[in-house]
């Protein structure tokens, strides 16, 4: 019997208490920069339980202005910027060096959390990129080595043999350069989260850097839900 989406959908509640905790979020309190926040809230969605908290969307846009969107990995977040990375010739990496702006997005649902970073991307020194990739495990290593991100696969039998071999040589040189592997930067110039709320009275605060003559300060606003 087929599945009826449109049923299953209906079936479904959003921040069931029986697993999620949707705690008060007061913005008067909040700190004048968005870092110290994110860090706070990402410690908190580490400490309920959240199922890969470093996983957020990645959204970049090609040369016709085209949307995508893709799961990605937090590699940092300083006053550098919030950090990911990819190969140079992969989708994103064609995206960033025509359109250098993207936008991320963190959802948290064991407490109904969100948090939005938006602003300008660099690439990082290479040699950042290779001490990022190398802190890493021998997967990941690997898997920047196997490379070839977002050409066409032949079939699943290339795969396993460029990944085997990827594999070995991990294991081999843990030091192994891969060039094209690139560190990016997120500068952000805004940044919003989400409270949720039972009641639907939602919590949004964002934040928006100012003038570059006004340094690293920010102005702070509630948004309607």
């Amino acid at each position: 019997m087929a599945t009826d989406l449109h049923e299953l959908l209906r079936s479904l509640r959003v921040w069931d208490p029986e697993v999620t905790d949707l705690p008060a979020f007061e913005p008067a309190t909040a700190p004048a920069a968005p870092l110290p926040l994110f860090t706070e809230w990402f410690a908190a969605a580490v400490a309920a339980g959240q199922t890969e908290p470093h996983t957020m969307s990645l959204a970049t846009s090609d040369e016709s202005g085209l949307p995508d969107v893709r799961i990605v990995m937090l590699h940092g977040a300083d006053a550098g910027g919030w950090s990911f990375a990819s190969h140079a010739g992969s989708r994103k990496g064609r995206h960033l060096a025509g359109r250098p702006y993207a936008a991320l997005g963190f959802y948290w649902p064991v407490l109904g959390r969100q948090v939005r970073v938006r602003g300008p991307v660099t690439a990082a020194p290479s040699e950042d990129a290779q001490g990022d990739l190398h802190a890493r495990s021998t997967g990941a290593l690997a898997a920047a080595l196997t490379g070839r991100q977002s050409e066409v696969l032949p079939s699943l039998d290339d795969l396993a043999r460029a990944s085997q071999s990827a594999w070995e040589r991990a294991s081999r040189e843990p030091q192994a350069p891969v060039p094209s592997w690139t560190l990016y930067r997120l500068r952000a110039e805004e940044v919003e989260f989400f409270q949720g709320d039972e009641r639907r009275r939602h919590v949004r605060l964002r934040y928006r850097l100012k003038g570059e003559q006004d340094g690293e300060a920010w102005s702070r606003e509630l948004l309607w839900p």
